[in-house]
């Protein structure tokens, strides 16, 4: 068998895959969609918290359920508090969507 190199890091630590989302979300986000939105979580937070949902490919229920769990992924993001599910779910619609130029 043959092993491809792709010249990435890969990692299957979900603190590492955090802090790298939120390293390339500060790169290419910014902080907030808009300036009346309440500032609760930043963009840099939400993609990374959408990272992670794919990565342990959960629901948005289970994986706030697994944020309020964790305290160390609570850390490494940097939050004070655990979004709702349906927060999670206008966020990625917000920041996947097709074309966007996150304008």
């Amino acid at each position: 068998m043959r092993t491809v190199t792709t010249g990435r890091e890969m990692s299957k630590s979900p603190k590492q895959i955090a802090a790298r989302a939120l390293e390339v979300a500060r790169e290419t986000l910014p902080t907030y969609s808009s300036r009346r939105s309440r500032h609760d979580f930043t963009q840099h937070q939400l993609f990374a918290m959408a990272t992670l949902r794919q990565f342990f490919r959960m629901d948005y229920r289970g994986f706030v359920a697994l944020l309020a769990d964790s305290s160390d992924l609570r850390e490494v993001l940097g939050l004070t508090k655990v979004p709702h599910f349906t927060t999670l779910g206008v966020a990625e619609k917000r920041l996947f969507r097709r074309g966007s130029s996150m304008s």
